[in-house]
């Protein structure tokens, strides 16, 4: 079959799950470090002093360079299908709700949260078994692996753990970043936008959409990793387990590492997909 009679939401899903792929790989390491910072116990002697860097290089001494990118293998299980299933999602969306028009804040608002639901149901349990692979608390060795020893030992229903915690930091942090995403670019000059260096301009603006959205979603981060690992805590026992133990800067550990991946990935997916729809013949 030729790719031009592929239907349009099916090319904007490959066209996502390529523009993922790649930020992924690259910003694996950023991952593993934020989630073993927010998981770092307070009794661990020095645990109030530890920051990125220490925690980056503590890695790469006990577990190689190699152990940055644990947890690679369940991000690719998430990540490939899941911005797939996004970009699809917000092209059917945007084509049957808003169509040819550009769309709003609130509009592009919704569209990005809209999105986001759907993409983080349907990936929730891929989701899980990564933040435990990257913890470094268990010892699976393989995404199909964990998945059977989870169902097995704590039961399927683990595997949708912090579910309401992951959506009210991804649908916000979707939101958030379309609505600022859309409306900086559609404040760009037309000769920038149709100029040859549009991609370098559309990276600039998911770059300050990313920033802005990774710092109002950081709490709600630090709770669903908290309750993915500790799949016996409740999203508010969690939320008073965090305070409990670091205080209120407890919920923005891990916030450096997350901010530069969220931002960088987020950044660069939309920009390849754009590219890429172009590419195809579609307006994203």
């Amino acid at each position: 079959m030729e790719f031009a009679l592929v239907h349009p939401a099916l090319k904007a899903f490959m066209c996502g799950s390529l523009s993922g792929t790649c930020s992924t790989l690259l910003f694996q390491p950023l991952d593993l470090v934020k989630t073993r910072l927010q998981t770092l116990q307070s009794g661990v002697s020095g645990a109030s002093k530890v920051g990125m860097v220490t925690m980056f290089l503590n890695v790469v001494r006990t577990e190689k360079l190699l152990g940055l990118w644990k947890g690679v293998s369940p991000s690719f299980v998430r990540t490939i299908p899941g911005v797939g299933i996004y970009f699809s999602t917000y092209f059917t969306l945007k084509q049957h709700f808003v169509q040819e028009k550009s769309p709003g804040a609130m509009e592009a608002m919704l569209l990005g949260g809209g999105a986001r639901t759907v993409a983080g149901v349907l990936m929730l349990p891929v989701t899980v078994i990564k933040t435990r692979f990257e913890c470094g608390r268990y010892s699976y060795h393989s995404v199909s692996g964990a998945l059977r020893s989870v169902c097995q030992a704590e039961g399927p229903g683990v595997l949708f753990s912090g579910l309401w915690a992951t959506l009210l930091r991804d649908v916000p942090f979707s939101g958030i970043y379309v609505m600022f995403y859309s409306q900086t670019k559609a404040a760009l000059p037309t000769e920038l936008s149709q100029s040859v260096s549009a991609p370098l301009y559309n990276f600039s603006c998911g770059v300050m959409a990313g920033v802005s959205a990774s710092l109002i979603t950081q709490p709600a981060d630090v709770v669903k990793t908290q309750v993915q690992v500790n799949p016996q805590l409740r999203t508010v026992q969690a939320i008073s387990h965090i305070y409990t133990e670091h205080g209120v800067q407890g919920f923005f550990r891990g916030a450096v590492p997350r901010l530069l991946r969220r931002t960088m990935m987020a950044a660069m997916a939309w920009t390849v997909y754009e590219q890429m729809m172009a590419g195809v013949g579609l307006k994203s």
